[in-house]
Parts: C-alpha cells; structure tokens; sequence
C-alpha cells in the first residue's frame, strides 16, 4: 500500500473518530406510539392533554355524553401499545367505585391486559384528593396488576413537571417493551 493511501485511510479513520465523538449529528427520531386515553368525565382527560400541548385547559369543554359511550371504549383499543388512564382523585365515593371498576375492565382486557398503564390520579390540587396510597390501596391495584407494567403518578394541572415525569416513565415502560420485542 502507497503511503498516500495509508495517509488517506488514517485521515478517514480519524474523520470518522472525530465524527463520532464531536459530530453526532441530530438526535435518533423518537419512535411515536399510540396510546389510548380512558377515564369517566370529569377526570381531566382534555383538559390535562391540552396542557400537555401547550393548549389553553380553559377552553376545555367536558366531553357530553360521555357516560354512555364508556361502552365503546373497547373499539379504540385495537393498535394501542399503551394505556393512559386518569382519574379524578377529588370523587365521590361512587365515582371512585364506578372508575376503580372501569380500571379494572381495562387491566384485564385482551387487547390491553398486555400493555403498560399510566394511572393518574388527577385532583391533587383539590383538598378531598386522595393520597396515591389511597387510590393504590383503594383500586386494589397491587394484587390486580402484579405482573403488569404499571405506574401510579398524582397529578394536576397546576404541577407540569410531574405530569412530564409521568408521561417519561411510561415512554421508558413502552421503550422497554420494544427492546423485549427485538430480543425475542
């Protein structure tokens, strides 16, 4: 090998060196997934969301009708590889019992039995809010979800940062549950 290409391949080597520890260039794309979001009115669903996108929550009108659609969550479930479930933490007693029971509908459907949940409990900001012991406690969720991906967060729409950490938590159960599907 001629010393000019010697001195050519050292070049590339160290161009490719240098590439690599100063030059990353831009970031991997961030994988997108879809993800289904549940919970009886009034839990803050929209209006949390909205936040999330930077959107006034003021404008949030309460979805109507609501109640009798609950029936009809399950035709969003197929394609979802999450499930984000809020609930108002500030509830009656019958409406606490009313989503501790959809909950539980939805941790042991089919199409979602499988996928990691993030359970807000919404209303933190309000004075009956129950405690994330509480709810945990209440929903029976260690018992019921043992073996499942799950996550319990308190939230409100006054605390953004928690609500973030939340939302980061669950993309690191979604992006632990992509690297499972290529080791397989």
């Amino acid at each position: 090998m001629s010393d000019l290409r010697i001195t050519e391949a050292f070049l590339y080597m160290d161009y490719l060196c240098f590439r690599a520890l100063c030059c990353k260039g831009p970031p991997p794309a961030r994988p997108e997934y879809d993800l289904v979001c549940i919970g009886l009115t009034g839990s803050g669903k929209t209006s949390l969301l909205s936040k999330l996108c930077s959107e006034s929550p003021d404008s949030v009108v309460s979805t109507t009708g609501a109640d009798n659609i609950r029936k009809y969550w399950s035709r969003y479930y197929q394609g979802s590889q999450g499930v984000i479930f809020v609930l108002d933490s500030a509830s009656s007693e019958d409406d606490l019992e009313t989503a501790r029971n959809e909950l539980h509908s939805a941790l042991q459907h089919p199409q979602l039995c499988t996928l990691p949940f993030l359970i807000l409990a919404n209303h933190q900001d309000k004075p009956a809010a129950r405690s994330v012991q509480e709810v945990k406690k209440y929903f029976e969720l260690e018992p019921l979800a043992r073996g499942k991906r799950w996550i319990l967060q308190p939230c409100s729409l006054d605390d953004m940062d928690a609500l973030k950490d939340s939302f980061s938590q669950l993309i690191n159960l979604l992006e632990e549950k992509d690297h499972e599907a290529v080791r397989m």
